[in-house]
């Protein structure tokens, strides 16, 4: 089995879900913060420390493991966005053979997540790499240097942390449900992206994520615009968002992050 970080619907279950999802974005969803009363603060550095000194080891032979823990700061700073394994290298002084390899043990030890993109021609010119999360944003939240939940209101990665939380949500449902993965992201050369879509054999469905408390215009352009050219104008689609109300646009549920703790 995969067992990752605790899912919104057990800490609901539990009696112990945030009630906001920029708390939930910095403490995370690893367990020892919620059956003992620990702030990110006392628990992060202690298991950062760990997991780069005792696990990573036994994995690959890292030499210099100051220049891994930079390594895995640059991909928390590239959380939500496509992997560049060229440029990511160059910011860490690091061959692109050793961050392919690095990037693989991150991802074999579940501590990023590694989102592919999905290869249907809608037309040719499709991006083929894939984007980069991380399992836990309180993790990736650290990683950034977030400590306080005031911080993420007006931090730059608050969107991709967004992001990044309700991807691993719908990960997490998947895992635990004992289902394969399934999850991609759709980007073509122009810019027009889907951030997920979800695969049951038989059809896709469309997730847009958007992590401001309302909804405006142009928020579902991309979802429309991807039905159209999958010849499914009007196929259910999701939009998921940082507000409180739930409600129907056409053929697009859109939900609350807090819908996230109930059966998707």
């Amino acid at each position: 089995m995969q067992l990752l970080p605790f899912a919104m619907d057990e800490l609901k279950h539990a009696g112990k879900l945030p009630d906001s999802a920029d708390k939930l974005m910095l403490y995370g969803m690893y367990p020892p913060f919620y059956d003992r009363e620990l702030a990110p603060s006392d628990w992060f550095p202690a298991y950062i420390n760990t997991y780069i000194e005792r696990d990573v080891r036994q994995i690959i032979n890292v030499r210099d493991l100051s220049s891994f823990q930079r390594f895995v700061r640059m991909c928390a700073a590239r959380t939500g966005q496509l992997l560049n394994l060229s440029s990511l290298a160059s910011d860490c002084g690091i061959t692109h053979n050793t961050a392919s390899a690095w990037i693989s043990v991150l991802e074999a030890s579940y501590i990023i997540f590694l989102l592919r993109p999905h290869f249907n021609n809608f037309n040719k010119r499709l991006i083929k790499s894939p984007k980069l999360y991380f399992v836990d944003t309180g993790l990736a939240s650290w990683l950034l240097g977030v400590r306080e939940q005031e911080q993420l209101a007006f931090h730059a990665q608050r969107g991709a942390l967004f992001e990044n939380m309700v991807v691993m949500e719908f990960l997490k449902k998947r895992y635990n449900r004992g289902e394969q993965a399934d999850l991609y992201f759709w980007r073509d050369s122009k810019g027009l992206e889907v951030d997920l879509l979800l695969d049951d054999g038989a059809t896709l469905m469309p997730v847009e994520i958007k992590s401001g408390q309302t909804i405006v215009a142009d928020s579902m352009t991309s979802l429309k615009k991807w039905c159209e050219l999958s010849g499914i104008p009007d196929r259910p689609a999701q939009l998921v968002y940082g507000g409180a109300r739930e409600m129907m646009n056409g053929n697009v549920s859109i939900r609350p992050w807090g819908a996230l703790a109930t059966e998707l």
